[in-house]
């Protein structure tokens, strides 16, 4: 395989924590199985879905900052793959959610701290944690150059511009998004890639119909820079890989509409 050439897995995983494990169980052997470079995980995957409810439990906070410092540790499971994903933390009085990188050489590095928060029903986040510092700065992972734009902050189409002209090869976009909006993301996903010349990643929550909360939809994706769709999760199939040559990226990024709106 080229030195270019990376196995990218993205996801879907329930918010149930019962499913959850078995979830993880089951992304451990298709990694292993496909021998995925790349895997990225959905937004605070490990905990059941905090930002419904518009009053802030504290205690509920910390528990799900628990889960999630108890689930990293398993990242090793995953070897060799690059891991990345966001968690809930406490960092100087302040509650944030922050995208990482992770792999068995470096472990754990902090790469974003998530800023455009929504606040509506089901997603009342700028109630339960802060914004981050506004730094959208690439982090490397291997032979890859990632920007995060973590769930909302992928409609902030110039931070897609600004990681392009910074050289990214993916954008990755953990999110927790519901069942009735699919069309909507999916369609921004491939909006973003073809802005950014960038591969376009993005993992999701999932939810039963029948559970109650926040119904949440699935379709992870991978997106090539110039907005076709290389495959999306599903219920019949939760994990995705492809293959994908860096040296697309690296040339999209000066082609067509990448170059005029300079």
């Amino acid at each position: 395989m080229s030195p270019s050439t990376l196995k990218i897995t993205v996801c879907q995983f329930h918010d149930d924590p019962e499913k959850l494990h078995q979830d993880w169980t089951a992304l451990s052997a298709h990694v292993k199985a496909e021998g995925s470079t790349l895997v990225l995980l959905p937004e605070m995957p490990f905990y059941p879905w905090l930002c419904g409810e518009t009053v802030v439990d504290l205690a509920a906070w910390k528990a799900a900052v628990d889960a999630h410092d108890a689930w990293l540790m398993r990242l090793a499971e995953l070897e060799p793959a690059i891991i990345l994903g966001t968690r809930p933390l406490t960092r100087n009085g302040q509650r944030l959610n922050e995208g990482f990188i992770w792999d068995s050489l470096n472990g754990y590095q902090a790469a974003h701290t998530k800023y455009y928060l929504p606040r509506e029903d089901g997603f009342w986040e700028a109630e339960w944690y802060q914004r981050g510092d506004g730094d959208f700065a690439l982090v490397r992972g291997g032979a890859a150059l990632t920007g995060f734009l973590i769930c909302t902050e992928m409609w902030a189409m110039d931070k897609a511009r600004h990681y392009c002209k910074a050289g990214a090869h993916l954008i990755v976009t953990p999110r927790a998004t519901a069942r009735e909006s699919l069309d909507k993301w999916l369609a921004g996903g491939r909006a973003l890639a073809v802005v950014s010349g960038a591969y376009s990643l993005s993992s999701n929550r999932v939810a039963e119909p029948d559970r109650p909360g926040v119904p949440f939809g699935g379709q992870g994706w991978i997106i090539d820079p110039d907005g076709a769709v290389l495959g999306v999760t599903s219920a019949d199939e939760p994990f995705v890989t492809r293959s994908i040559d860096l040296a697309a990226a690296e040339h999209a990024r000066h082609t067509y509409p990448r170059y005029a709106l300079d």
